[in-house]
């Protein structure tokens, strides 16, 4: 795990002086002083850059950020006047950190993929990119009230607010800044937020994707830019293949992924335009020339070819796009074949501590195995969804901008993604209905309903007959918040809680904003959350996963698309389209934009038969239900059904066992991330679960 950690403290005094001493381990040291700031973790020399204009003011920009030293110098002296939101501007993915006297400034991103976390300590405050390492610098416990929020409402920011699973460890919340002065935090929104009643008129359709284009184009060539690193050389350059050895070669002799580019071609539209991308700008999509790879070395494109979940017509279908892209004399096709030991919840005795839980823990063996065949740097796809699809709530927003009209067509596709069936012909006016109910619902009582149904243990029923799937989950989505779909497990105590919090949420003043634009948002933070585990979950040797979707720009400029273009049948595609087509890449194979959420179902369904002995023994004893968040036998019951092929919510029997998993390995943990004379005692959570108080 790689992380930015640093303090601020007050004068120094009795209750200071001993922490000069204390450090992270293995860490590399940015600037000391009374405010030291380090960074821990393999980074790559590239990945770490700062710029100072005298001794006091400083600038550090950690991870892949496209700017150049003199952009860095300009955007400091921007922070400096007050300016924040210049730090967030340059393409890529970093955590911005700049230093003005005794005044720090840490600079999170707009998704949620690179957070800022700080705790009070030592008279002051301390902050870094990761819970875990400031849990163990105070030894905080367990906030089991905010898991049963995570499993409750996970997307819902009112419940789950700005905590973490460590008691006293809060979470800046995206487009935020955490600012210092002195040891005193404070939180700073850098980018403007529309009221309901001032919302600024919608951009030309034209021109907002013509700003997704150079977006993603801009992000795609930060990556490109920058130096491609070897595995297993401590950050340094690669210093040169062996002669005779090829890619899969020197792969194979470290042990990790060979140098230069990769990106997926299995998993949808998103992360084949990333490699098609890739594989068409200028420069060599591999490792450049001169810095340890062939001259010419091709982009290492791969896809997941799942022989256990037997060769249905659509996986089918999807082998033979990618196998068409793969055409491309710029990409090295590789088909990785995974079978029942890459099933979602095969290993789940194994793996690394993440900073929480999340249902991609289910997933990490799956994952690991098919990023393991990649390279370097390798392109996902994550977050296309989330910033380019429209949220069935956004029809709400356009309710509000009286455009009814543009309601048919997505109403009437609705009616048709589940098959024709008797009640077909009533979806458009249901749909409409539902729209219009969540447009005329205040906020605050959105918010008050949900708290109510968690009380009363109404929860959103599965689909089945007269509930088709598409339909039920869109109309369950027009709602304000919701119930998450692991909340029908917890206990009545558990979702009383998270009812408390809703409450008082509904009672706290907030800004108007549109339903579609909150919930889209709270779906993309949520998003962003669970794909930063999610690297941390899947981490290999050597290797970065880049997903430039979650990239501050590109969030900027999917925000920028209309509802009325957001909420058509295929917008993403057609985008996307637009997006290759601006880098000359315009022959693409029949069905390209096709989904693929059947096979993940179909997957997931085979993991839980194949597994279910197991999961059910974990549940034998389950921390949660020391925690007093779910009863055993009520999820080993769910379990054994959902193995059985009952239609039961899949996702969210995940995040239950993501969550149990998770819990065993924190209090299986060893050791503590800091060292020193005055480094804490103890490891954090290190006393196990008891019901309800915590540990």
């Amino acid at each position: 795990m790689r992380w930015l950690v640093g303090w601020s403290r007050a004068t120094a005094g009795p209750a200071t002086a001993g922490a000069d001493a204390l450090q992270p381990v293995g860490a590399q040291l940015l600037w000391d002083g009374p405010d030291p700031l380090w960074a821990v973790g393999d980074w790559r020399p590239d990945e770490v850059r700062v710029v100072q204009t005298d001794p006091l003011t400083r600038l550090a920009v950690i991870g892949c950020c496209g700017a150049s030293d003199e952009e860095l110098r300009l955007g400091l002296f921007a922070a400096r006047g007050g300016a924040l939101r210049h730090l967030t501007a340059w393409p890529g993915s970093y955590t911005a950190v700049a230093r003005a006297g005794r005044r720090i400034t840490v600079v999170g991103d707009l998704a949620g993929a690179r957070p800022v976390f700080h705790t009070r300590w030592a008279g002051g405050t301390a902050y870094a990119t990761a819970a875990l390492p400031l849990a163990d610098l105070v030894e905080a416990q367990l906030d089991v009230s905010h898991l049963a929020a995570l499993l409750a409402c996970p997307d819902t920011p009112e419940a789950v607010g700005e905590g973490t699973p460590y008691a006293g460890v809060r979470r800046t919340a995206p487009g935020h800044a955490l600012v210092l002065r002195e040891g005193a935090p404070d939180l700073v929104g850098y980018e403007p937020t529309a009221s309901l009643a001032s919302a600024a008129p919608p951009m030309d359709p034209e021109a907002a994707v013509a700003g997704v284009r150079d977006a993603l184009l801009d992000a795609v060539r930060a990556r490109l830019a920058a130096p491609r690193h070897a595995p297993g050389t401590g950050g340094r350059l690669d210093p040169g293949p062996v002669p005779g050895m090829g890619p899969a070669d020197r792969r194979a002799a470290r042990g990790a992924p060979a140098p230069g580019l990769g990106a997926d071609l299995s998993g949808g539209s998103a992360s084949g335009t990333l490699a098609l991308l890739a594989a068409g700008l200028p420069g060599v999509p591999g490792t450049p020339a001169g810095h340890g790879a062939e001259a010419g070395e091709r982009l290492q494109a791969v896809t997941f070819n799942d022989l256990a979940v037997g060769r249905g017509r659509a996986r089918e279908a999807e082998l033979e796009r990618a196998r068409a892209m793969a055409e491309n004399p710029r990409l090295h096709h590789v088909v990785v074949a995974g079978g029942t030991e890459a099933l979602p919840y095969a290993a789940l005795g194994g793996g690394p501590l993440t900073d929480e839980p999340a249902s991609c823990l289910v997933l990490a063996e799956r994952h690991r195995r098919r990023l393991v065949a990649g390279s370097a740097d390798h392109f996902v796809g994550h977050g296309a969804r989330q910033v380019l699809d429209a949220h069935p709530a956004r029809l709400a927003d356009l309710l509000l901008d009286r455009r009814r009209r543009h309601l048919l067509r997505p109403a009437t596709a609705l009616a048709r993604a589940d098959g024709p069936s008797a009640h077909s012909f009533f979806v458009p006016f249901t749909v409409y209905r539902a729209a219009r109910r969540l447009a005329r619902t205040p906020y605050r009582d959105g918010l008050e309903q949900v708290a109510h149904h968690l009380l009363e243990g109404r929860f959103t029923p599965e689909p089945g007959p007269g509930r088709p799937g598409a339909v039920s989950a869109s109309l369950a989505a027009l709602t304000w918040c919701r119930p998450g779909p692991a909340a029908r497990w917890l206990t009545g105590e558990a979702l009383a809680e998270v009812s408390v919090r809703l409450e008082a949420a509904a009672a706290r003043p907030a800004l108007l904003r549109r339903p579609g634009e909150r919930r889209a948002d709270a779906a993309l933070n949520r998003f962003a959350a669970d794909h930063r585990i999610f690297e941390q979950a899947v981490e290999v040797r050597g290797q970065r996963l880049h997903a430039p979707y979650l990239d501050n720009q590109v969030v900027r400029a999917c925000r920028a698309l209309p509802e009325a273009l957001r909420v058509q049948p295929g917008a993403r595609a057609a985008v996307l389209r637009a997006v290759l087509a601006g880098a000359g890449v315009r022959d693409l194979p029949p069905g390209w934009g096709a989904t693929s959420q059947g096979a993940h179902v179909t997957a997931v369904r085979a993991g839980l038969r194949t597994h279910a002995g197991e999961l059910i023994d974990l549940f034998h004893a389950p921390l949660l239900a020391d925690a007093g968040l779910v009863e055993a036998r009520v999820v080993r019951k769910a379990l054994r059904a959902a193995a059985g092929g009952e239609r039961l919510p899949l996702d969210g029997l995940a995040e239950l066992v993501a969550t149990e998993v998770w819990l065993r390995r924190l209090l299986a943990r060893r050791g503590t991330c800091w060292t020193g004379t005055e480094g804490p005692r103890r490891r954090a959570v290190a006393g196990g679960v008891v019901p309800r108080q915590g540990v």
